[in-house]
């Protein structure tokens, strides 16, 4: 009788072993996804709370046997608010690793350099994993990159994060300024470079246009910058049509035809390399430019030479059918 006592405390003793290895072995076995799964973790979610998404998910067999082996295995640190994406066959070990390393997934939004606000706008808008509205932020006001953000993440929020990277470059640079630089202001090197931005996408021109510019501007001449006569028509949007001679003449604060000096604001978001060459613009003694058929431009620094050159792109335009 003693005998079969001890047989069956033996038998106990095993059984619960078994449960004990089971146990802690699901914690580091492979889970029950068959493939990637994205899992939102809102802010405020508890360990618990958690777990019911997880094993809603299908990430894990049990939410409740989860939630043990955490508190159990897993640490103190806290679960972190994300979007994360949990590898197929990931163990319980690994998800909670996840959720406390906070590594969210990344979603990105992209400003193109010389893009206008009321593009970025529309951008941000359409944007499905953003949440609410903002305004048309300030022209010149943000800087052109790629932005990560959380799904979730409020569009006035990612603007501030655009527009403080913009301050901070422009206070950085603004130190570094060349003393042949004609802009007065951190603003007007704004206003200015986002002149360059939208007259030349060839990255090598950018000082020389600037120099152009600068010129200009030291002697009173007009900056005669056609996408100047644009902006007030389309808020930096294309045209899609030939300058009319009315535009050309209109007052209106920004036309460069119609002005010397600056327009009385940004006409773009202009990225890095159009302020600096703002800052240090090129040294040189050309008053003009035109297109040279080639995607870049031509320099002059006499009126007869930018005539010879603009009969030249004329040419060129009749060769192509354009005229």
């Amino acid at each position: 009788m003693r005998r079969k006592g001890l047989l069956i405390i033996a038998l106990v003793g095993v059984a619960l072993a078994l449960v004990a290895f089971n146990f802690a072995y699901g914690w580091v076995s492979k889970g029950p996804l068959t493939a990637d799964k994205t899992v939102i973790v809102p802010q405020g979610a508890t360990l618990t709370s958690a777990a019911r998404l997880l094993k809603t998910a299908g990430a894990v067999r049990s939410a409740d046997a989860f939630l043990t082996r955490a508190k159990l295995f897993g640490g103190a640190a806290p679960i972190k608010a994300g979007e994360y994406v949990i590898p197929r066959g990931a163990s319980n070990s690994a998800i909670l690793s996840i959720l406390q390393g906070g590594k969210s997934l990344t979603h990105l939004v992209t400003v193109a350099e010389g893009l206008p606000s009321v593009i970025v706008h529309e951008k941000l808008m359409a944007e499905g994993e953003l949440t609410g509205t903002v305004p048309v932020p300030a022209e010149g006001s943000i800087l052109p990159d790629s932005y990560g953000f959380e799904k979730g993440e409020s569009r006035a929020q990612l603007v501030a994060r655009m527009q403080r990277a913009m301050t901070d470059y422009l206070a950085a640079a603004w130190e570094k300024r060349s003393p042949t630089t004609p802009v007065r202001t951190p603003q007007e090197a704004v206003t200015l470079a986002s002149i360059v931005e939208k007259e030349t996408a060839v990255p090598a021109e950018r000082a020389i246009v600037a120099g152009v510019y600068a010129n200009r501007l030291r002697t009173g001449m007009m900056l005669q910058a056609d996408p100047t006569i644009i902006y007030p028509i389309t808020q930096g949007k294309p045209l899609g049509r030939r300058i009319r001679k009315s535009e050309i003449a209109a007052v209106n604060g920004y036309n460069t035809y119609a002005m010397t000096g600056l327009p009385k604001g940004p006409i773009a978001n202009p990225g890095r390399a159009s302020i600096d060459a703002v800052l240090n613009p090129a040294k040189t003694k050309a008053l003009y430019f035109v297109a040279d058929g080639k995607g870049g431009h031509i320099f002059a620094d006499t009126l007869d030479q930018q005539n010879e050159n603009v009969r030249k792109w004329f040419e060129i335009r009749r060769q192509r059918g354009e005229l």
